[in-house]
């Protein structure tokens, strides 16, 4: 399985122009990579525009669960892979905090996703509260067992967990190796209990939160992370795509 580098570029940059010239320069400096599956999930605005090269996959950065109807500012999945997308995030913590998206939503986010032919990477992560008190397994559970709620089988490989403690996203103190490994075999856990070992074992576990060049290459190498959701470090061309080489060395 190739690592998976996805970037989330989420309301930024601020033009076109800026939007091409950072998708072209990562596209031009990833010529040779092919051991490496590169995903740009751009602002909606973008995505038609951003949608013509093959080397980069393109991916969304929310849809809506319902495929059409009266549904102000709302973009269905079918509408998304019509573009060119074969991914969407769904559940990042900014949309749980700031526009109170329930489990119940995503998983109604996750089913549509599913329907519409794209690849949902469900976000799952706890603040520094649950961290403290040792509550993240119970979070982190809740998470996984109502986003995937009635996922069946057929379709339940096509998900990809990423794990982002909240308490890590752009505060510079990322989460330990360790500490992600030991999540990502939970995850592996919870999916084992309703799916089966076989299908948890290959199911992705991503890393998001405060990753960067210096330590992106130690969630791939020591965690049994099998990839990366990057925030401010996909902004930064010459950088993500160090991480993505990095990746692909190993």
């Amino acid at each position: 399985m190739k690592p998976l580098i996805v970037a989330n570029w989420k309301m930024n940059p601020k033009t076109l122009t800026e939007a091409n010239k950072l998708f072209d320069s990562v596209r031009n400096g990833l010529k040779n990579n092919k051991k490496v599956e590169v995903v740009i999930c751009p602002p909606f605005i973008y995505l038609e525009r951003l949608k013509r090269d093959s080397k980069l996959k393109i991916g969304a950065q929310d849809c809506f669960w319902e495929k059409t109807g009266a549904f102000t500012g709302e973009i269905s999945a079918d509408m998304l892979e019509k573009l060119g997308c074969s991914y969407v995030i769904i559940g990042h913590f900014e949309r749980r905090r700031y526009l109170k998206e329930s489990d119940l939503i995503i998983n109604k986010k996750i089913k549509a996703a599913l329907d519409g032919k794209l690849k949902p990477i469900l976000c799952v992560g706890e603040i520094k509260e649950e961290k403290n008190k040792g509550k993240f397994s119970t979070v982190i559970g809740a998470q996984i067992e109502k986003g995937l709620k009635k996922i069946p089988r057929t379709q339940i490989s096509e998900v990809i967990i990423a794990y982002e403690p909240i308490w890590a996203i752009g505060t510079g103190k990322a989460c330990q190796p360790v500490q992600a490994k030991i999540t990502s075999l939970f995850i592996r856990k919870i999916i084992t209990r309703f799916y089966g070992r076989k299908i948890a074992e290959k199911i992705p576990v991503l890393y998001g939160g405060s990753v960067n060049r210096e330590n992106a290459i130690n969630y791939l190498k020591k965690s049994e992370i099998k990839g990366l959701l990057i925030g401010s470090a996909s902004l930064r061309s010459e950088e993500f795509i160090k991480i993505i080489r990095d990746a692909g060395s190993f």
